[in-house]
């Protein structure tokens, strides 16, 4: 990703360095978890901890030929450590080092993107609040419905947003687990003790049980709950683009200056960035898809999963801190012409009225089937004719018979469509209503 939604924090978590530096952080504490234990000598431990060294250059040379990342590793501490580096990875299988740093990774890489979550929510509370009162037509099927507010389909994403925010702790909460327990969970080589020292020091939860690995459905709880995140985010970058269409124009992305929205027509400004957010919501979803596929594994474990691993969940991850970055921006800086959405609403000359009209029938003692063929009799006429809906409506002399002037007016005011939006801002906001 470039310019200004380049993300270095979430590309530093997901570099190799970091990788290797994490499984060297549960090595050590591996260590000290056999010290306390009276295993490892205090002198050893002092001496591993004075000396190790990371040497990533080494450690890809020594791969070349063990064919194994995490062999190459340990090779390579025990070559910067000299005699005591032989208590590294004392007990261990390959994936109590490699499963338990994930779980660090991970579990910072959702912080992060919790943080992004809050920033996009942020704006869309401040601009929800801004346009509280924006009168616009809502839309069903893609025709017009009735009046609501542009505040209130604000509301409506921000209330959405939490709901993934409570999704996402909810999977930190399940990832945020370690496990140092041998080749097939059965503490064989290595106490739970040491798994309880390492994973209280590393701020995780040591499983309740594990085989070689910890169980894949964790991964594949938080995928979903970042696939279900980039779906949010498309829906309200789909959103703007059918807002931002020529013959709508009631919303607009942010345009630079010196940007350009063809090579061929000066005059374009497209909605670039919500389709780019679409495209990439695609790829999450994928992603998932993947990451539920790697649940079943043989036995213990097979290695069928790793592969898919090393792709998507550094690349779904930093998909995400890109996605929330790029259409917090897009949110804060955006366009709205309220004036457009004015005339909008009125673009079907009152047809928007109906229900109002049709109720207000019922109410005064016309059954439902007989007000609504009476309002839909002149919906029709106004809508093949282009006639104005309110002034048939009041030379209607069925409808005359049952409606005052005054009935029919009323019917056609905003007042009932604004009167309850500040009941659904305190019900998304709590008591704040600026």
């Amino acid at each position: 990703m470039i310019g200004r939604y380049t993300r270095p924090r979430m590309a530093e978590l997901w570099s190799e360095e970091n990788k290797l530096r994490k499984w060297l952080q549960v090595e050590i504490a591996v260590c000290e978890g056999w010290a306390r234990l009276g295993v490892i000598p205090e002198d050893d431990l002092r001496e591993i901890k004075e000396r190790v060294r990371l040497d990533p250059p080494r450690i890809k040379e020594l791969e070349k030929e063990t064919r194994h990342d995490v062999a190459a590793f340990v090779m390579q501490l025990e070559e910067s450590i000299g005699k005591a580096g032989r208590w590294i990875h004392f007990g261990l299988t390959s994936y109590d080092v490699v499963d338990t740093a994930l779980a660090l990774l991970l579990k910072e890489a959702l912080e992060i993107i919790l943080e992004d979550l809050d920033l996009l929510m942020e704006v869309l509370k401040e601009r929800a609040f801004e346009h509280r009162e924006t009168v616009m037509i809502g839309r069903t099927h893609g025709v017009h419905a009735e009046p609501v507010t542009f505040g209130l389909k604000l509301a409506l994403w921000y209330d959405e947003m939490r709901r993934n925010r409570y999704r996402l702790t909810s999977a930190l909460d399940t990832i945020s687990v370690g496990k140092i327990s041998g080749a097939v969970g059965t503490y064989a080589h290595v106490p739970p003790e040491v798994e309880e020292y390492v994973c209280r020091k590393l701020g995780l939860r040591p499983a309740s049980i594990s085989s070689q690995i910890l169980q894949r459905d964790r991964h594949a709880e938080m995928m979903a709950a970042l696939a279900l995140l980039a779906s949010s985010v498309e829906k309200i970058a789909l959103e703007i683009r059918h807002l931002q269409r020529t013959e709508v124009l009631e919303v607009e992305e942010p345009f630079l200056e010196g940007q350009k929205g063809s090579s061929a027509m000066p005059h374009k400004r497209n909605p670039v960035g919500s389709e780019n957010l679409c495209g990439l919501a695609r790829i999450v979803r994928g992603n998932l898809m993947a990451a539920l596929e790697n649940v079943a594994l043989w036995h213990e474990r097979d290695i069928s999963h790793s592969s898919v691993e090393r792709i998507i969940l550094p690349d779904t991850t930093t998909l995400l801190d890109y996605m929330l970055a790029r259409l917090t921006g897009i949110l804060k800086d955006m366009r709205i012409h309220p004036e457009r959405m004015k005339e909008n609403l009125l673009l079907t000359r009152g047809l928007i009225f109906s229900e109002s009209l049709m109720l207000e029938m019922i109410k005064k003692g016309l059954q439902r089937q007989e007000a609504y063929r009476l309002v839909q009799r002149n919906a029709a006429e106004a809508w093949e004719k282009g006639e104005d809906f309110k002034g048939l409506i009041k030379t209607d002399p069925e409808i005359s018979q049952i409606l005052s002037e005054r009935d029919i007016e009323e019917c056609f005011s905003l007042t009932r469509y604004l009167e309850h939006v500040n009941f659904v801002f305190k019900k998304v906001f709590g008591k704040e209503t600026k």
